[in-house]
Protein backbone atom coordinates (compact mmCIF):
# COMPACT_ATOMS: atom_id res chain seq x y z
CA UNK A 1 0.00 0.00 0.00
CA UNK A 2 1.24 3.37 -0.99
CA UNK A 3 0.72 6.39 1.41
CA UNK A 4 -1.55 9.02 0.37
CA UNK A 5 0.92 12.20 1.62
CA UNK A 6 4.30 12.69 2.62
CA UNK A 7 4.87 14.85 5.48
CA UNK A 8 7.87 16.43 4.95
CA UNK A 9 9.61 18.11 8.52
CA UNK A 10 12.57 20.14 7.84
CA UNK A 11 14.84 20.07 10.96
CA UNK A 12 16.68 23.44 12.07
CA UNK A 13 19.81 23.96 14.04
CA UNK A 14 21.82 27.20 14.75
CA UNK A 15 24.37 25.50 16.83
CA UNK A 16 23.10 26.82 20.14
CA UNK A 17 21.95 24.05 21.75
CA UNK A 18 22.74 19.85 22.14
CA UNK A 19 18.92 19.26 22.58
CA UNK A 20 16.18 19.88 19.86
CA UNK A 21 16.42 23.48 18.81
CA UNK A 22 12.77 25.32 19.60
CA UNK A 23 12.21 26.72 16.67
CA UNK A 24 12.87 22.11 15.26
CA UNK A 25 10.34 21.85 18.14
CA UNK A 26 8.01 24.12 16.59
CA UNK A 27 8.16 22.71 13.18
CA UNK A 28 7.41 19.31 14.81
CA UNK A 29 4.33 20.52 16.61
CA UNK A 30 2.84 21.36 13.41
CA UNK A 31 3.43 17.95 11.61
CA UNK A 32 2.27 16.51 14.31
CA UNK A 33 -1.23 18.59 13.72
CA UNK A 34 -1.09 18.27 10.46
CA UNK A 35 -0.37 14.41 9.94
CA UNK A 36 -3.25 11.97 9.32
CA UNK A 37 -3.84 7.97 9.01
CA UNK A 38 -1.74 6.82 5.89
CA UNK A 39 0.80 9.36 5.91
CA UNK A 40 4.42 9.04 6.30
CA UNK A 41 6.34 10.82 7.83
CA UNK A 42 10.32 12.10 6.66
CA UNK A 43 11.96 13.80 9.60
CA UNK A 44 15.22 15.96 8.00
CA UNK A 45 18.24 17.15 9.23
CA UNK A 46 21.96 16.71 9.94
CA UNK A 47 24.04 16.67 12.91
CA UNK A 48 25.77 20.34 13.16
CA UNK A 49 29.25 20.71 15.43
CA UNK A 50 30.32 18.02 17.73
CA UNK A 51 26.26 16.95 18.52
CA UNK A 52 26.25 13.65 18.64
CA UNK A 53 22.26 13.04 17.19
CA UNK A 54 21.29 14.78 13.87
CA UNK A 55 18.86 17.11 13.86
CA UNK A 56 16.24 13.90 12.33
CA UNK A 57 17.54 12.02 15.20
CA UNK A 58 16.55 14.22 18.05
CA UNK A 59 12.64 14.95 15.99
CA UNK A 60 12.28 11.05 16.28
CA UNK A 61 13.17 10.90 19.81
CA UNK A 62 10.20 13.35 19.95
CA UNK A 63 8.00 11.88 17.85
CA UNK A 64 5.03 10.75 19.53
CA UNK A 65 1.94 11.13 17.27
CA UNK A 66 0.54 7.72 15.83
CA UNK A 67 1.12 7.59 11.84
CA UNK A 68 1.51 5.21 9.49
CA UNK A 69 5.67 5.34 9.05
CA UNK A 70 8.62 7.81 9.95
CA UNK A 71 11.57 8.06 7.63
CA UNK A 72 14.92 9.44 9.41
CA UNK A 73 16.93 11.32 6.65
CA UNK A 74 20.28 12.59 8.74
CA UNK A 75 22.13 13.22 5.94
CA UNK A 76 20.22 17.20 4.37
CA UNK A 77 22.98 19.07 5.24
CA UNK A 78 20.58 22.55 3.84
CA UNK A 79 17.13 23.17 2.66
CA UNK A 80 18.35 21.91 -0.91
CA UNK A 81 19.21 18.75 0.43
CA UNK A 82 15.60 18.15 2.54
CA UNK A 83 13.98 19.40 -0.82
CA UNK A 84 16.01 16.70 -2.99
CA UNK A 85 15.85 13.72 -0.50
CA UNK A 86 11.46 14.73 0.14
CA UNK A 87 11.21 14.44 -3.53
CA UNK A 88 13.10 11.18 -3.66
CA UNK A 89 11.42 9.79 -0.93
CA UNK A 90 8.16 10.98 -2.46
CA UNK A 91 8.53 9.61 -5.57
CA UNK A 92 9.84 6.14 -4.45
CA UNK A 93 6.48 6.24 -2.63
CA UNK A 94 4.56 6.88 -5.06
CA UNK A 95 2.49 9.64 -2.45
CA UNK A 96 -0.08 11.80 -3.66
CA UNK A 97 1.14 14.47 -2.07
CA UNK A 98 4.00 16.52 0.15
CA UNK A 99 3.30 18.71 2.94
CA UNK A 100 6.24 20.48 3.55
CA UNK A 101 6.55 21.63 7.03
CA UNK A 102 9.00 24.68 8.49
CA UNK A 103 9.08 27.78 9.80
CA UNK A 104 6.86 30.34 8.58
CA UNK A 105 10.09 33.11 7.36
CA UNK A 106 11.84 29.69 5.81
CA UNK A 107 8.25 28.30 3.85
CA UNK A 108 8.03 29.73 0.77
CA UNK A 109 11.65 28.91 -0.65
CA UNK A 110 11.49 25.31 0.95
CA UNK A 111 8.48 24.54 -0.89
CA UNK A 112 9.65 26.13 -3.98
CA UNK A 113 12.93 24.08 -3.93
CA UNK A 114 11.14 20.58 -3.39
CA UNK A 115 8.55 21.72 -6.36
CA UNK A 116 11.75 22.12 -9.02
CA UNK A 117 12.63 18.83 -7.68
CA UNK A 118 9.79 17.08 -8.60
CA UNK A 119 9.48 18.60 -11.96
CA UNK A 120 8.22 18.13 -13.88
CA UNK A 121 5.29 16.30 -12.90
CA UNK A 122 4.80 15.24 -9.58
CA UNK A 123 2.66 15.16 -6.49
CA UNK A 124 1.40 18.49 -5.58
CA UNK A 125 3.20 20.47 -2.80
CA UNK A 126 1.77 22.08 -0.35
CA UNK A 127 3.20 23.92 2.88
CA UNK A 128 2.03 23.66 6.38
CA UNK A 129 3.94 26.42 8.52
CA UNK A 130 4.56 28.03 11.80
CA UNK A 131 4.04 31.00 12.67
CA UNK A 132 6.99 31.80 14.23
CA UNK A 133 8.58 34.99 12.63
CA UNK A 134 12.62 33.65 12.96
CA UNK A 135 15.39 36.10 14.17
CA UNK A 136 16.64 38.88 12.51
CA UNK A 137 19.48 36.84 11.20
CA UNK A 138 17.23 33.92 10.41
CA UNK A 139 15.36 36.26 7.91
CA UNK A 140 18.71 38.01 6.42
CA UNK A 141 19.68 35.16 5.62
CA UNK A 142 16.27 33.49 4.20
CA UNK A 143 16.74 36.45 1.95
CA UNK A 144 20.36 36.06 0.46
CA UNK A 145 19.48 32.17 0.52
CA UNK A 146 16.95 33.22 -2.63
CA UNK A 147 19.58 34.62 -4.83
CA UNK A 148 20.35 30.98 -4.92
CA UNK A 149 16.86 29.22 -5.77
CA UNK A 150 16.88 29.87 -9.56
CA UNK A 151 20.59 27.34 -9.75
CA UNK A 152 19.11 25.27 -6.95
CA UNK A 153 15.96 24.17 -8.70
CA UNK A 154 17.60 23.17 -12.12
CA UNK A 155 19.77 21.43 -10.24
CA UNK A 156 16.89 19.65 -8.17
CA UNK A 157 15.51 19.81 -10.99
CA UNK A 158 18.21 17.09 -12.71
CA UNK A 159 18.38 15.14 -9.67
CA UNK A 160 15.87 12.89 -10.26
Amino acid sequence: MSERRLVAVLGYSDGSTNGLHPVCAARLARAAQEVEPGDAVLLSGWARGRQPDSEAELMAQAWDTPTHRVLVDREARSTFGNAVGAAGLARALAVREVVVVTSGWHGRRASALVRAALRPAGPRVVLAATDERGSLGARLRELVCWTLVPAQAALAARKR
